[in-house]
């Protein structure tokens, strides 16, 4: 019983949340790899495929509210949850907690850098630490692409940035297999078999 008393005490709250981000924001940043908080339940929020964020069924359109939740965004276990250093509440996340909305690209072949500009205003280079990661649809085949942003916490890539990153594609040989790729950050990332693109 008193197990049960203690846990309708404690509610999962979307402005307690807020409020200890922005604390820990106005203090250098969210070191949410280091907090291990007690479960609180689940938070009635949601992350849509293109990014959109979802409060009881409601868009929250203000940016930088967004940009506050998505500071304190933790994996775990395959599981999303929003952390601060007293707790932490499951939200729902329908594909990537992020969108790659924008991407630029310096130098060129095994030296180019490719760098994306996230939905909530993060920059992250493409790299052996925030890898490239290309899934491909069973039935159509059709590739989503998905950058590393932190910890586990990718962002998808959007169509027209996707075909940006066609247009600096290369062919290369992996595994015995020849491969259409990019470089980023001296690492190669295939993305489809040379031998299934039509040949020019």
């Amino acid at each position: 019983m008193a197990k049960l008393e203690a846990e309708q005490i404690v509610t999962p709250n979307a402005e307690n949340i807020a409020a200890a981000a922005k604390a820990a924001s106005s203090a250098g940043g969210a070191p949410v790899h280091l907090w291990n908080p007690p479960f609180c339940g689940d938070l009635d929020m949601e992350i849509k495929r293109d990014g959109t964020w979802f409060y009881e069924g409601t868009p929250i359109g203000r940016i930088g509210l967004v940009k506050l939740f998505a500071s304190v965004l933790k994996l775990e276990d395959g599981k999303f949850f929003l952390v601060t250093p007293a707790e932490k509440v499951g939200i729902r996340v329908e594909d990537a907690p992020f969108v790659a909305v924008d991407v630029t690209a310096q130098g060129t072949g095994n030296e180019q850098l490719l760098t994306f500009r996230t939905n909530v205003d993060q920059d992250v280079s493409a790299g052996p630490d925030n890898p490239l990661r290309i899934v491909r649809d069973a039935e159509t085949g059709e590739p989503s692409p998905y950058v590393m942003v932190r910890n586990g916490l990718e962002a998808l890539v959007d169509r027209k940035s996707f075909y940006r990153l066609v247009d600096l594609g290369q062919h290369r040989e992996v595994d015995g297999e020849r491969w259409f790729g990019l470089w980023s950050g001296g690492a190669f990332f295939p993305v489809i078999p040379s031998r299934e693109l039509p040949e020019a």
